[in-house]
């Protein structure tokens, strides 16, 4: 049974997780479109600068992190000026989220892209279509399955960050306490077993239902290819 701080904290993570999915997506397609659909010097640069929060320690992220974007850093100080500040709030756990999220997102969708041929999209644009049209019409929907299986691993992602997160906005209850970061806590507490094994059965579940559902669109998206 669920307490009402436990309630709390889940709702934290997914707010926090689907917050950071949703401002992840629209950069993780571009990135991918790139890569995908373009050659350019530096696009090899480009990749790896992609997928560098895979490779780097999630701790080494953070402490970028707060860098760039703490009070005195120059992306912090620009935000600060828009009303939007991240240190030590729930819109830099969201931010910490999103950067160890957007090389799962990136791959995901760039696989999808390059499934899509480009002899159908010159196909649609010789009968008439755009640019913008035989991208509506023929390359999302066919990516389509691709693009929904990189949102669902972005935010099985997003909800089990936490090197990033507790390095970048520290943990505070009700702020930047997201459900790995409770777990982190309730095991340095005498008498929290139980709740961690109330918040571990929640992670797994959320993790395992969000890896079942990105599966099973990949599967789809290959069942397309094939027909």
């Amino acid at each position: 049974m669920l307490s009402p701080d436990d309630w709390a904290i889940v709702a934290l993570s997914l707010k926090v997780g689907l917050v950071a999915v949703l401002l992840t997506l629209p950069v993780a397609f571009a990135l991918a479109w790139v890569l995908a659909r373009t050659r350019f010097p530096g696009r090899l640069l480009l990749d790896a600068l992609v997928h560098l929060p895979l490779v780097l320690p999630p701790v080494v992220m953070g402490w970028l992190l707060l860098l760039g974007f703490g009070a005195n850093g120059p992306f912090g100080r620009f935000f600060a000026e828009l009303g939007v500040t991240f240190l030590f709030r729930w819109t830099g756990a969201a931010l910490a989220a999103a950067v160890m999220a957007l090389p799962l997102m990136v791959r995901a969708i760039r696989l999808s892209l390059e499934a899509v041929d480009p002899r159908l999209e010159a196909a649609a644009r010789t009968l008439g279509a755009g640019p913008w049209r035989a991208f509506a019409t023929v390359t999302l929907p066919l990516s389509l399955p691709g693009v929904l299986a990189a949102t669902v691993l972005g935010l099985a992602r997003s909800l089990g960050e936490f090197g990033a997160t507790i390095t970048f906005v520290s943990n505070i209850p009700g702020e930047t306490r997201t459900l790995p970061l409770a777990i982190y806590s309730a095991l340095q507490m005498p008498g929290g077993d139980a709740q961690v094994v109330r918040l571990a059965a929640i992670s797994v579940a959320l993790s395992l239902g969000a890896l079942v559902a990105s599966e099973a669109l990949a599967r789809r998206m290959g069942g397309t290819r094939v027909a």
